[in-house]
């Protein structure tokens, strides 16, 4: 936490911002490494404060060491104006992409003019407890897979399919799954965030399974999608284009490019096979404390890779009343290029 709190205040000096208010949950995390569902923290150059309730004041003091605890009373942004007093105020800081209309009204109370920072891209790089943690939930990931692979077939709803993967990944140490997990099935499958319902798979199916494991707060992301019985020749056409703009993905993403360029690269496989239109989604994003965050791989995305960022690669092609194709992998990037961390097969897969 210290390097943490350091690369933080480096940060401050740099916009000369005195102090800022940290409450947004993952930045909340990162820093203090307090995982309660509620508090501030304060941090400038000298101090770093954990505003919190009674609830949290024995494991605020046990999960951040390096904070001094603040117990505050009914009104917590009072205990903060205190706190602002002492550092003698100056130019605050607070997380304008997320605190809400009526925090920043409060805090108008005793802030003359808040000064907005977004501290997410602090968070891009991860270090190696991060990765390590990263490692865990793509590997309860990849177990979930394979075990679906095996319980897949005709008769079952995609909502029996979701509930089996989020059982099996927290009953093997997953704390909770990443998202709300993704089944679709037959025509479905050209929703690419379709949640799983009540849909029976039926024999000839894509289903595609989008989901993820959380390890000490760190979220994976995968994607894999197969044909439950026998697949026709235009769902291997389309699965083969899909997994070869994938693997042009994977293969481009590498330190020193932006996120547009390894999204163009993935991006012209589909497009020069004819279906541009029919993949309208950016490639991939970063992954750690949030399922989504920065760097971003997509016609849009001007960050650029550095090492130890961590990125899914997740191409889709999807046809309206037909189904759809998506494959997705976490990656590392790496001063040679990129680490795959998924290991789940990404051959086409027929479930009889």
């Amino acid at each position: 936490m210290t390097i943490r709190l350091d690369a933080l205040r480096n940060f401050l000096a740099s916009q000369e911002i005195t102090a800022v208010i940290v409450a947004k949950p993952e930045n909340r995390r990162y820093f203090s490494g307090f995982t309660g569902s509620s508090g501030l923290l304060f941090i400038s150059a000298d101090a770093a404060r954990l505003i919190t309730d009674f609830r949290y004041i024995e494991q605020a003091g046990r999960e951040a060491p390096a904070f001094t605890v603040v117990r505050h009373g009914s009104d917590i942004y009072e205990t903060l104006a205190a706190e602002i007093k002492a550092v003698g105020g100056g130019r605050i800081g607070f997380e304008s992409d997320f605190t809400a209309w009526d925090a920043c009204q409060k805090m108008h109370r005793f802030i003359a003019q808040p000064i907005p920072v977004h501290l997410d891209k602090l968070r891009m790089v991860k270090d190696e407890d991060e990765l390590a943690a990263l490692r865990v939930a793509v590997k309860l990931a990849d177990d979930a897979f394979e075990h679906i692979a095996g319980y897949l077939r005709t008769g079952i709803s995609e909502r029996d399919v979701a509930l089996e993967l989020e059982f099996f990944m927290r009953k093997n140490g997953a704390e909770k799954a990443a998202f709300e997990i993704i089944v679709a099935s037959g025509p479905r499958s050209a929703l690419p965030h379709g949640r799983a319902g009540d849909r029976r798979i039926t024999a000839g199916d894509f289903v595609t399974m989008d989901f993820g494991a959380v390890y000490k707060g760190y979220h994976s992301d995968i994607t894999r999608t197969v044909v439950v019985g026998k697949a026709s020749a235009r769902q291997r056409e389309i699965y083969d284009l899909v997994r070869a703009a994938q693997q042009a993905g994977v293969d481009a993403v590498a330190a020193g490019k932006t996120g547009r360029e390894v999204d163009a690269v993935a991006r012209r496989v589909i497009s020069d096979a004819g279906y541009g239109d029919y993949f309208g989604h950016g490639l991939g994003h970063g992954l750690g404390l949030a399922i989504h965050e920065e760097p971003r791989l997509s016609p849009v995305g001007d960050e650029v890779l550095a090492p130890n960022m961590t990125v899914t690669v997740e191409p889709g092609v999807y046809f309206p009343d037909w189904g759809g194709v998506r494959i997705e992998d976490t990656v590392v990037v790496t001063a040679g290029g990129v680490q795959v961390l998924t290991a789940s097969s990404k051959e086409f897969m027929q479930i009889d």
